[in-house]
This record gives C-alpha cells, sequence and structure tokens, in this order.
C-alpha cells in the first residue's frame, strides 16, 4: 500500500493544494520502474527508495486520508518528531563512530607509535565528544518542547537540530573515516554507509538552507522595531 501525495487543487491556498490517498500496490497503472541507490547504498534499512510510475491510476475516494486539500498538514504534523528521530538515531551513530574511532586509535601503530598518542587525533576525538553533548542537550530541549508547547512552539529548536545535527555527526564520521584509512571508505565497516546517510538528511524533510532562512527571518521577527 502507498500514500500518495498529489496536488488536488492548484487553485486553493498554498497549504490547501495537496491531499494524501492510499494506492495499492498492485492497483492497474502502477509501476515501479527500478530501485535507486543513495551514494551506492541501497538503504535497505528502511525499504529502499524507488522510481514509481503512476499511469492513468484510479481509486475509490474514501481512499482519501483525511480531506481533501489536508495533505500539507498531515505532513507538517509528523515532520517535526520525525526530524527530532532522525536526529535522536544521528546522535548514536556517532556515539558508534566515536567508539571505532577510538578503538582504532589504540589499535593502529603508525610511525612507531599508536594514533591515540597522535596529537591531531586526540582533537579530533575530544571535539567529536563535545559536539556530540552540544546536539544531545539541544535535541533533548526539543523534544521536550514537543511534548510540553507542541510543534509550532518547538518550531525554532526543531529548526535547529536539523541544521546542527547532520552537519555534526558528518563531520565525525568523516574523522572516523580518517583514523581508519582505506577500511573507513570499504564495505568492512559501517561508516561509509552511515555516512551516505546522514548525508542525505541535509536535505531530507527540507534542506538546510529552507531552515536556515526559516529561522534567520524568524529570530529577526523576534527584534524587528515597529516606525
Amino acid at each position: 500500500m502507498f500514500i500518495v501525495m498529489g496536488k488536488t487543487d492548484p487553485t486553493a491556498d498554498r497549504h490547501r493544494q495537496q491531499s494524501m490517498i492510499l494506492v495499492p500496490r498492485d492497483a492497474p497503472g502502477v509501476h515501479v520502474r527500478r530501485g535507486l541507490t543513495v551514494f551506492g547504498f541501497t538503504d535497505a534499512d528502511h525499504g529502499g527508495h524507488a522510481e514509481i510510475e503512476f499511469d492513468d491510476v484510479r481509486v475509490p475516494a474514501e481512499n482519501l486520508i483525511g480531506e481533501e486539500g489536508g495533505g500539507f498538514a498531515i505532513a507538517q504534523a509528523r515532520l517535526g518528531p520525525g526530524r527530532i528521530h532522525h536526529c535522536m538515531r544521528a546522535i548514536g551513530t556517532a556515539e558508534r563512530a566515536v567508539e571505532l574511532m577510538c578503538l582504532r586509535a589504540n589499535d593502529r601503530v603508525a610511525f612507531g607509535r599508536p594514533l591515540a598518542e597522535q596529537g591531531v587525533v586526540r582533537d579530533w576525538i575530544a571535539e567529536a565528544r563535545v559536539r556530540i553533548e552540544q546536539l544531545r542537550l539541544l535535541v533533548l530541549k526539543t523534544a521536550w518542547l514537543m511534548d510540553t508547547v507542541g510543534n509550532r512552539g518547538a518550531h525554532t529548536e526543531i529548526q535547529a537540530i536539523k541544521i546542527a545535527t547532520p552537519q555534526a555527526v558528518g563531520w565525525i564520521l568523516d574523522k572516523a573515516m580518517q583514523v581508519h584509512g582505506g577500511a573507513g571508505v570499504s564495505q568492512d565497516l559501517p561508516l561509509a554507509g552511515w555516512y551516505a546517510a546522514i548525508r542525505t538528511l541535509r536535505f531530507a524533510d527540507g534542506p538546510d538552507e529552507v531552515h536556515r532562512d526559516s529561522l534567520a527571518r524568524r529570530e529577526l521577527r523576534r527584534y524587528a522595531t515597529t516606525h
């Protein structure tokens, strides 16, 4: 069963143009053309991604989810909790990356001494820990606001974690791969796959640039003066 979101009234208010409807996978006219990869990975943990063609597909009107024109509201209602969920998982990924990086640094000897004794590697590990703890507190605050004041009240913080988390975790994964050398980008370790997933988060659920622009406009309104 597919949940399809499409434009049902282009003349309506911009937030009332889309609707969501249930479409059976075997409905006539539904064609899954090909599976798509992300940086060469199939993203199998989430079912993967596919190019799907809808050719004159017809389904009953009662398959509509909610009301006509309610698709945008449905999507927005899940985006706040969804973004928190993504960021929580990303922090877990970062923790695992630091663990792998530390194990490698203690074990690998280069130029006569362990990587753990190299100043630059220690700097990466320290910076990784700082970034993780900063993210953890910001995501925790956002989740608390979601519980206490709801999606709208947590809007600024939701945008903040969506901006900060993929960038910080991506940096940590980059350093973890660097410590592992060629093995870090091979299939023998999960780091490259994690990096592909985290990089994707920078435009999934809205690109960084959109969130930055919206957050900045909200911040500016706080200090706007009337004349």
